[in-house]
């Protein structure tokens, strides 16, 4: 708690006695669990198939002994060290305990006379040397030593690692050991040192297999965000919060400390990468957007008329893109769809047209007809807590990247989910950094499009804004609502915080690439300048609205 901000320490205190929300406390460890150097959470995990194998996945130093043995009556055992499935061909287990000296993705399979039988299975040993205690989640991603990883997915082996009366460890059993693919993902934060990466959990055939994670869902694709420009560590997290809080889209995440070896090695110190939130990707699921389902064959109304998840990502859409008919100042550009994936070409024209009569109503004079105009089309109270959070965020993206739609069957068109705010509350360049003035007004072009520049010319969406914006700040919005929110977050982030800057000392540099960034010079020092920020963004609006 010593380096927190002063105006929070007090509500830190409240949480410390469980009077404000935090991150549920980790089960105990039973009293009576065996020691070993790494015992699956869940003896039973899918992973290992009919395979029983002496060792749980884990980690370990120096040397492992591994026996094996099937479920499978009147079966041998054959199996590989090098990620493939076991074939015929593969070495024979002749009941010898097998001995490995560094990490290895052992995969065995039964074969009854000659064919493969019953389920593979597959344990996945990484060899430490190193020994840690922290107080968040530990990631361990290690890529068998091939290097660090391009925009193509590579195989990988991933191990979370929960607290146990308060302390993570490599030592203590694994909550979670999986096969994954894994890329690097972003754009320009693609290029730092401390970067985001896509992971996708994967089983014994390469297939999406869906795993909880720290209390989330279980879900099969993750985002790992490495908050650097963000010296708060904090601006992502705490606008998702929000958002949840309003009512309005957002993923949830949970803050770990991620370990990474890309060496032929042992993990080792040098391998720590800091604070990570792993975040939930948007996609349409029953955990996610539960949106209908478009099956490619739904190609008539009512089926073709959702769900769709579509988003602008100004400059860098990739396909498939919906392409607008008319002038380029009225236009929408750069418009991807996400879900469903692959597109069929009918429901492609089915929802460019859609959109065509709506961008087309938008520009018309009767856009804001009560009956006909855009409140037939869109959610609008999705549209204006959109608006509210990127105002307020001066979100350096808004509208233009990352910036998420998704439309129902038989529904209307919705804003959200939230996405990629790292940019936000004074990081960024340009007129983001300051308090005063509306980020709609932003200079672009093309202009991805100009919905939201129409909406608030109509007086009945801004007098939606201010009641709204009046609501909020009596809530969420309030200085004791945002001082709590701060303090649950940073409370557990104390001592991780030092350990992220030892290892990324960039507190006072004020330009990370292009991007322009607080210098104060201690971690509490970026959270007051992040909550001073705040308080005079929203006394700004607070008039302007």
């Amino acid at each position: 708690m010593r380096n927190l901000p002063a105006r929070v320490l007090g509500i830190v205190t409240a949480i410390s006695l469980g009077l404000v929300g935090g991150p549920p406390p980790a089960p105990d460890r039973p009293a009576d669990a065996p020691a070993g150097p790494a015992l699956a959470a869940d003896p039973a995990d899918e992973l290992t198939g009919d395979i029983v194998f002496s060792v749980p996945s884990g980690t370990f130093r120096d040397e492992l002994a591994v026996s094996l043995r099937t479920r499978v009556a009147d079966a041998e055992i054959r199996y590989t060290t090098d990620g493939a499935l076991p074939r015929t061909d593969s070495p024979r287990y002749d009941g010898t305990p097998l001995s490995l000296s560094g990490t290895t993705q052992l995969r065995a399979w039964s074969f009854v006379d000659g064919v493969p039988t019953g389920d593979p299975g597959t344990a996945l040993y990484v060899e430490r040397a190193v020994d840690v205690s922290l107080d968040l989640p530990i990631l361990l991603i290690d890529g068998y030593g091939r290097g660090a990883p391009g925009r193509e997915f590579v195989d990988a082996a991933a191990l979370l690692f929960a607290p146990v009366g308060g302390h993570a460890s490599f030592s203590t059993p694994p909550t979670l050991a999986t096969r994954i693919g894994y890329h690097l993902r972003g754009t320009s934060s693609s290029l730092f040192d401390k970067a985001p990466y896509r992971v996708e959990f994967r089983d014994n055939e390469d297939d999406d297999v869906d795993h909880p994670v720290l209390g989330m869902p279980a879900e099969s694709d993750w985002v790992l965000r490495g908050p650097y420009t963000d010296k708060a560590l904090v601006r992502e997290a705490f606008t998702f919060d929000l958002a949840r809080e309003m009512g309005f889209a957002a993923p949830r995440y949970a803050f770990v400390e991620f370990y990474h070896n890309v060496a032929d090695r042992p993990v080792d110190a040098e391998d720590y990468q800091g604070v990570y939130l792993i975040v939930e990707t948007i996609k349409n699921s029953r955990n996610r957007l539960d949106l209908k389902d478009l099956d490619p064959d739904d190609v008539t109304l009512p089926a073709i008329s959702g769900g769709y998840i579509f988003k602008f990502e100004w400059l860098t859409a990739e396909e498939p893109t919906l392409d607008c008919q008319g002038r380029p100042a009225t236009c929408w550009h750069y418009l991807e769809v996400v879900d469903p994936s692959p597109l069929p070409p009918e429901q492609q024209a089915w929802l460019t047209g859609h959109l065509q009569q709506f961008n087309d109503l938008m520009q018309s004079r009767d856009f804001a007809d009560p009956t006909t105009g855009y409140p037939a089309w869109i959610d609008v109270a999705s549209f204006v807590d959109s608006f509210i959070v990127n105002e307020l965020t001066r979100n350096f993206d808004a509208y233009a990247r990352s910036s998420y739609f998704h439309k129902d069957r038989d529904g209307k068109i919705t804003a959200g989910p939230l996405w990629d705010l790292d940019l936000t509350y004074g990081i960024g360049g340009g007129d983001n950094l300051e308090t005063t003035g509306w980020q709609y007004a932003q200079p672009r072009w093309p202009k991805p499009n100009n919905w939201i520049n129409r909406l608030v010319t109509d007086p009945g969406f801004m007098a939606l804004v201010r009641a709204r914006w009046a609501a909020l700040r009596q809530g969420p919005l309030s200085a004791a609502g945002l001082d709590a929110r701060l303090a649950a977050l940073t409370a557990p982030l104390a001592n991780a915080a030092d350990r992220n800057f030892q290892r990324w000392p960039n507190l006072t540099t004020e330009k990370i690439g292009p991007i322009v960034t607080p210098t104060a010079d201690t971690w509490p020092g970026q959270l007051d300048y992040l909550r001073d920020w705040l308080d005079r963004r929203m006394a700004w609006l607070d008039s302007a609205v």
